[in-house]
């Protein structure tokens, strides 16, 4: 089978392209024939060598495709079922625990980016019914982030105001959310293009950072100045401030992305003067997938594809995403 792996101690020139022996589902597995994946802002780290794995590590944490195989005992799934990755395989209910959260596929395990994977059953999901496996392979780590940050730690309401950063996968799929729920969605980017597209998708308001710096502000005065009731929060120490300031008493803001930085200054009395809720987010849980794959379903939403390439592309395919250029999700097809 041919996969793309990453030679220590990575760098998009270190991802090579090759050929593996075929593997064999042991009990409990199932063997997957992959036909898509996608790209996160953590395969991206991952492939740089940010966080650091073994030698010849095969990449990608988002996989769909097609059962071939049943391990023993394997009850879940049956051959040709269309099945989906989750991020964390271990994690299958309840709330986030250290041992759930091991086993990252691409990061600490083996991933998706090869044409054939054994992997356990009871750390997958159905595909949402009408997916193409390309559209299935945007799900498990954006827009379940997606879904977490508006629908878990706190449930979005009808009729509240969501604010949204920038036009990645996750952000996208916020909006899309959002509006499927019933909210007002303020959208925020520098680029008056994209800013276009996210209006055809149905961002109520937008707002270019770039011509408006202050940007917080901005969002409280759109809601009449009460504020946001939740924030998407992808950008970290850089843009906490202006999310905090667009915030409602009471609002709640899901942290979700560290794009800016690791760390930096947090206004806090003004965090806590508000009575904002601050919720890390790191993707979510397999009923978390499962539900998620259920709204969707019912709202009809479909996933926005920027660009496609080929599995011995995918380092281009990162550079791509490290240009910036694209509006949606880059899909790797296998």
């Amino acid at each position: 089978m041919k996969v793309a792996s990453l030679k220590k101690p990575g760098g998009l020139q270190n991802i090579e392209i090759g050929d593996r022996p075929d593997p064999k589902p042991g009990p409990g597995e199932v063997l997957m024939r992959v036909k898509a994946s996608s790209l996160n802002y953590h395969d991206f780290v991952v492939a740089q060598g940010g966080i650091p794995t073994p030698d010849g590590r095969i990449l990608m944490s988002d996989g769909a495709g097609e059962v071939i195989e049943l391990g023993d005992g394997v009850t879940r799934f049956k051959k040709g079922d269309k099945v989906l990755s989750t991020f964390f395989p271990g994690w299958r209910d309840g709330p986030p625990e250290l041992d759930k959260m091991l086993a990252v596929p691409g990061d600490r395990i083996d991933g998706f980016s090869a044409e054939l994977v054994a992997v356990p059953a009871e750390g997958l999901t159905r595909m949402p019914e009408g997916y193409s496996f390309a559209e299935a392979a945007t799900l498990p780590c954006a827009a379940l982030t997606a879904w977490r940050g508006l629908m878990v730690e706190r449930r979005l309401q009808p009729g509240e105001w969501v604010l949204t950063q920038g036009t990645g996968g996750v952000s996208i799929f916020a909006l899309q959310m959002a509006k499927a729920a019933g909210a007002r969605v303020i959208s925020t980017s520098s680029s008056d293009e994209k800013l276009k597209k996210l209006t055809e998708l149905g961002a109520d308001h937008v707002i270019n950072y770039k011509d408006t710096p202050k940007w917080g502000a901005k969002a409280k005065e759109l809601t009449g100045g009460r504020g946001v009731d939740k924030v998407i929060e992808i950008g970290g120490p850089e843009t906490m401030a202006q999310s905090i300031q667009a915030c409602r008493i009471g609002g709640h803001i899901a942290l979700i992305g560290v794009l800016t930085g690791i760390s930096g200054e947090v206004p806090t009395a003004a965090l806590f003067g508000a009575n904002i809720t601050l919720s890390g987010i790191t993707v979510g849980a397999r009923q978390h997938q499962e539900d998620m794959i259920a709204a969707i379903e019912a709202n009809g939403i479909k996933p926005v594809i920027s660009d496609h390439f080929p599995l011995d592309k995918l380092a281009d395919a990162f550079a791509h995403q490290a240009s910036q250029k694209h509006f949606g999700k880059i899909v790797v097809d296998i």
